[in-house]
């Protein structure tokens, strides 16, 4: 029986520190964006008209990484995301695939406890059916080796969001 999947959005003081300095090691200026649309990391939603967001530079294999004391060497990498540019709400859910940040094109990258890519799924699934991807995800996590996935744009390479299996409180994510 697989574990509940948990979808997580970058933690607050780590939004907190992008806005300050992002992952590349520069500061971004924030903008206000015009036509609303944009993937946000933050909430898991796409932007609204005349939003005040900002485009940053996370790694978020060196977070986890770091929380996990791991080391995945060379399979860390830095990208473009989008986030507020100030505080906000979270996501609505941590507990279903965020369909509103969708797109057509996705890949689901497993990483076990060391952080090493062990494969992805490439998912070609159009935006009325994201909910498919929860059976996607549900194969990549049947194994056991899977610490966690990172959905990913195949266009950009984008990290979208990180997924791992629901911990229970006072548990940490297991090394395989």
């Amino acid at each position: 029986m697989i574990a509940t999947l948990e979808f997580r959005a970058i933690a607050p003081a780590v939004l907190r520190e992008l806005r300050e300095k992002d992952d590349a090691g520069f500061a971004r200026q924030p903008f206000t964006d015009p036509e609303g649309g944009a993937p946000l990391r933050c909430c898991l939603r796409r932007s609204s008209a005349g939003e005040r967001i900002v485009l940053v530079s996370y790694a978020p294999l060196r977070r986890w990484a770091a929380e996990m004391d791991a080391d995945p060497g060379p399979y860390d990498e830095c990208g473009p995301v989008f986030i507020h540019a100030t505080d906000c709400a979270g996501p609505a859910s941590r507990t279903a695939y965020p369909a509103e940040i969708h797109g057509a094109r996705r890949v689901l990258r497993a990483y076990d406890a060391r952080g090493h890519i062990l494969g992805g799924t490439l998912l070609e699934i159009p935006g009325d059916r994201a909910s498919e991807v929860d059976a996607a995800l549900r194969d990549v996590f049947a194994d056991p080796t899977v610490a966690l996935v990172h959905v990913r744009a195949v266009e950009f390479g984008c990290f979208m969001v990180e997924v791992r299996r629901e911990q229970r409180h006072g548990e940490r994510q297991a090394d395989g």
